[in-house]
């Protein structure tokens, strides 16, 4: 009798001569990018250093795309946009020391919005690994504990036949939900030294699945059937699961309003009759998800950002799918259910009783109508108008990424993503400079649909060397630079806080000749010319940078009644 564990995979006759036959000259760093292609990557970020260079090196010899950038923590934004993307693991090629501690930023964005990003560095020669002080360039006591509260696992290899499994296995990590970053480091002298490892010509990662337990999905569906005032909040899981048509049908089933949290824009239509939209920061909302008597959350951990800044109280059940075992119940007791967003749709779809509601469209409306009010009763016509000229100008199925910056707050809340995937921004860890460089990512994952990048002027100072990325590269990213002449949001913080700013205002170039010394057309424009200029520059190929001069103000919080 043959069993399944008795089976084993043997090898066709061209890797058996590849493996008999290895072409000359190959080191560790062939291992490296023999591995990542065989995993299935086509494209890796990253810039070199003199630890990484048998990593490099190995590249030429390999069909893998490289996307160089100019700042490690920027090429960590473009890997973290290619994985947000297309749902693969973004191979992240670093040096040793200043180079891999530059990307952490970026690794806690990547963590904190459960982006697929594999990272790997070099490090020392072996000789100085352990903690001692052998001077080495670059040298740290110990390189991998600066990441290890910052990715999902760190993978640290100390010879050659290591390499193609310990990368394996970071990727299979990578890409098993939770998805997030993970850390490979391997020593310089181990990616230069020539190899007698075969070529490495196979290399299957399966990511584990996480299905629900039935005896929770099975609660859970009864008490959504019986429910009388059932809501549904979806966080950025239902995006990542691809799992919106699921949470569509769920919704209609029930008759349960839905609000998207804001890294969940775009998992449910914005005009649907159930869509609540992504209106958090705003006691209305707020007030009708506490009087659900049955809430259901889905791929959020309910959060500062999705609980109205931890104001949020429900007073009926809770029940909770969330991929992160560590964010169930995190924030508030319910029904904790550790899973995929997708299977756990799918499987109460399969037991769900179907209700009827007819008010619950009405009291949707309800709701929005008192959102407006409060919002126009401010005097942000601007505000809104700037936001409108954006979302008119981008084509519908065109991926943006936005900075820390007002505009983004407003796209937040007030921005129709039009699909599921299509809005980015850095609200996971909330550092500046996330946008452009994560937009050029976007565009190396997918040049068919233009890319918008959105940020405030002093996000974008830390990101100016890429234009010369994005001209290099010819990657088709157009460049929103809202100009305020300084940190727009933390001068409204301060002037709330203590009736002036200090330290937000900044001497900053002219973005227009700036871009267009890069080699990049730029052009200035206004409230009223954005809308056809901000079009014009996305319908052009390449890059391009539109710079609108404008201080724009946030909505009133609703956290501090």
């Amino acid at each position: 009798m043959t069993h399944d564990h008795d089976l084993v995979l043997r090898p066709t006759a061209a890797q058996t001569e590849a493996a008999l036959n290895p072409p000359p000259g190959r080191n560790g760093g062939d291992l490296v990018v023999e591995t990542l292609a065989g995993l299935g990557a086509t494209t890796v970020f990253g810039l070199p250093g003199q630890h990484a260079l048998g990593m490099f090196d190995a590249l030429r010899r390999s069909d893998l795309r490289y996307i160089g950038l100019r700042v490690e923590n920027n090429a960590g934004f473009a890997a973290d946009a290619y994985g947000r993307i297309t749902g693969e693991a973004a191979p992240l090629l670093l040096s040793t020391g200043p180079g891999a501690l530059t990307s952490l930023a970026a690794l806690q964005e990547a963590r904190a919005a459960s982006a697929p990003v594999l990272a790997i560095s070099s490090q020392i020669p072996t000789a100085g690994l352990g903690g001692g002080r052998h001077g080495y360039l670059h040298e740290l006591p110990d390189q991998s504990a600066s990441f290890r509260g910052v990715v999902k696992s760190v993978h640290t290899v100390r010879s050659q036949s290591q390499i193609p499994s310990a990368i394996a296995e970071a990727w299979t990590s990578a890409l098993t939900v939770p998805h997030g970053p993970v850390w490979v480091e391997i020593p310089q002298d181990v990616l230069l030294s020539e190899t007698p490892v075969p070529v490495v010509t196979g290399g299957d990662a399966f990511p584990e699945e996480l299905p629900p337990r039935p005896e929770l999905t099975a609660v859970a569906a009864d008490l959504l059937s019986r429910a009388e005032r059932p809501a549904i909040i979806a966080g950025g899981g239902v995006v990542r699961a691809d799992a919106s048509g699921k949470l569509r049908q769920l919704a209609e089933r029930l008759q349960a309003p839905v609000v998207t949290t804001f890294g969940g824009k775009g998992a449910f239509p914005w005009t649907h009759p159930l869509s609540l939209q992504s209106w958090l920061e705003d006691r209305h909302t707020t007030d009708f998800l506490e009087d659900a008597d049955v809430l259901l959350v889905v791929g959020s951990g309910l959060g500062e950002l999705s609980s109205n800044y931890h104001t949020f109280k429900p007073r009926g059940r809770v029940v909770q799918i969330e991929a992160d075992l560590g964010k169930l119940e995190s924030n508030h007791p319910a029904l904790g259910i550790h899973a995929d967003a997708r299977l756990a749709l799918q499987a109460l779809l399969e037991t769900v009783e179907e209700r009827t509601d007819p008010s619950a469209p009405a009291r949707v409306r309800e709701v929005l109508d008192k959102v407006r009010e409060r919002i126009e009763s401010q005097e942000l016509t601007l505000e809104q108008d700037v936001l409108a000229s954006v979302r008119a100008a981008l084509p519908p199925g065109a991926p943006s990424f936005w900075d820390m910056t007002i505009l983004a707050y407003w796209a937040w809340s007030a921005f129709d993503a039009k699909a599921p995937n299509t809005m980015h921004s850095a609200q996971g860890a909330g550092g500046l400079g996330y946008g452009f460089p994560a937009a050029l990512g976007a565009a190396a994952a997918d040049p068919t649909h233009p890319v918008l990048a959105v940020s405030g002027d002093g996000g974008a100072l830390y990101s100016i060397a890429e234009l010369a990325t994005a001209r290099q590269y010819d990657l088709n990213v157009t460049w929103l630079i809202v100009d305020d002449g300084g940190y727009g949001i933390l001068r409204e913080y301060m002037t709330d806080a203590f009736g002036q700013p200090t330290a937000t205002e900044l001497t900053r170039p002219d973005y227009v000749a700036l871009a267009e010394s890069f080699g990049v057309p730029g052009v200035r424009t206004s409230p009223e010319t954005l809308a056809t200029d901000l079009a014009k520059a996305l319908a052009a190929p390449g890059p391009s940078v539109v710079v609108l001069p404008a201080v724009l103000r946030m909505f009133a919080p609703t956290h501090l009644e």
